[in-house]
């Protein structure tokens, strides 16, 4: 059986962070496991730019920001493995992992750092009728086709979904000389980041119809055409609605989901919320010494969050693997309530924490002029007003060390939208 201080499962943005900074923490031993046949994750496909201006400050395509990450694990001579799958975490951190030149093999670890990222959620749970003709791809396997493979899906398009990735692909599509006729979105909002649909919809004149779905697909070999109608706040088509679009491609863009049948299998606590591992200050999860970050923790907006997660993720790893990581104080809840969706982390131990922590969470629906809340207890310790928030973009509050420590009988913090 292989031996490492740390192995860490994913090698995309996430991974890659949470790798140098477990060796900048003096970490010597640590491995990185990636199914791909190269380092880099999902920002390899991501050719757009808008990537690092928080982490670098400067503006990224997906690609340039993956390789400064990567040039980091070659300079700091980590170690990695490519085109590997790893198919089991136990409790007590053996990874089982097998490729083609390995084989199955075993590697004890005395920490691992879930970094798998997400996936695209699967048409399955659309529920369109219809046949099920050529020309449906979900819009990463269209990003790819057409970034990396070199093919283009087609040259008439529809888009169900408004998340980043759909929005995106609206826009590569356009570029590459398809007509994209409409982005249909199910909910009254988009999905999406605000600057996504300006930059990828309005510059284009690419119609965004919210609460609308599609009703209907036609075309048996290969689509031929799809029809969208409006629902109402139950999610239901309004009859009477229906628009018809001839297309030959549609492309789905319906949400993304944690990558967690690994931590499922380990027995990691999972969010019913967030589909990701329940953390606490450090990113780690139920299972000592098993940490989760990235987009496999919870879907993230933007890379340089994931990457500035994933940096804390590995430094928690490092003290583990040292012995530095005390119990010290009892852990106290973290509460999202009254439009807040979720909390990560959702417990904090103050003996452990940093002298600051970024909570981050997302709300469940648009909210104008309203309030951002934190209460201790039953006592309200900020109040900050924000203009607009929406569920398509993370939001986030800092509780500070010192000022948890003057509340040492602290049991509950909660998070909460208040309309004043």
């Amino acid at each position: 059986m292989l031996n490492y201080d740390i192995v860490i499962v994913g090698g995309g943005p996430a991974g890659l962070a949470a790798a140098v900074a477990a060796r900048n923490a003096g970490v010597d031993k640590i491995l990185i496991l990636e199914r791909d046949k190269e380092l880099g994750g999902i920002l390899n496909q991501c050719i757009h730019n808008g990537f690092g201006l928080h982490t670098f400050k400067e503006e990224l395509t997906g690609p340039e920001y993956a390789y400064r990450f990567i040039e980091k694990v070659l300079d700091a001579k980590i170690e990695y493995k490519l085109n590997t799958m790893v198919m089991d975490i136990s409790g007590d951190r053996v990874v089982t992992a097998m490729s083609r030149e390995d084989g199955m093999y075993q590697i004890k670890a005395g920490a691992v750092i879930l970094a798998m990222g997400c996936r695209e959620r699967p048409r399955g749970a659309l529920n369109i009728p219809g046949y099920r003709p050529a020309g449906i791809f979900s819009a990463g396997t269209a990003q790819r086709l057409v970034n990396i493979e070199g093919y283009m899906p087609g040259r008439e398009v529809v888009i169900l979904g408004s998340g980043d990735i759909g929005l995106i692909m609206a826009r590569r599509m356009t570029l590459e000389g398809a007509k994209v006729k409409v982005v249909a979105e199910l909910m009254p909002y988009s999905g999406g980041l605000k600057r996504n649909i300006v930059q990828c919809l309005d510059d284009f004149g690419i119609p965004l119809k919210l609460s609308h779905t599609v009703v209907d697909i036609e075309g048996k070999e290969h689509l031929t055409a799809v029809t969208i109608a409006a629902v109402d706040n139950k999610g239901k088509p309004i009859p009477g609605t229906e628009e018809r679009y001839t297309c030959d491609t549609l492309l789905l863009s319906c949400g993304l989901i944690p990558e967690n049948e690994l931590s499922r299998t380990a027995g990691v606590e999972m969010s019913p919320i967030t589909s990701g591992p329940v953390v606490n200050e450090s990113l780690e999860t139920n299972i000592p010494g098993v940490f989760a970050c990235g987009n496999v923790l919870h879907v993230h907006d933007l890379v340089d969050y994931v990457s500035e997660e994933a940096d804390r993720a590995g430094q928690n790893a490092a003290k583990f693997v040292k012995g530095e990581l005390s119990d010290g104080a009892a852990d106290i809840e973290i509460v999202a309530t009254e439009g807040a969706r979720y909390t990560v982390p959702s417990t904090i131990n103050v003996d452990r924490m940093d002298d600051k922590l970024t909570v981050r969470f997302r709300v469940g629906a648009v909210y104008k002029d309203s309030y951002v809340s934190v209460y201790f207890d039953d006592e309200r310790v900020m109040h900050n007003k924000k203009r607009i928030m929406a569920p398509g973009e993370m939001e986030q509050v800092i509780l500070l060390k010192d000022k948890l420590a003057e509340k040492p009988g602290l049991k509950k913090i909660t998070v909460k939208i208040e309309a004043e």
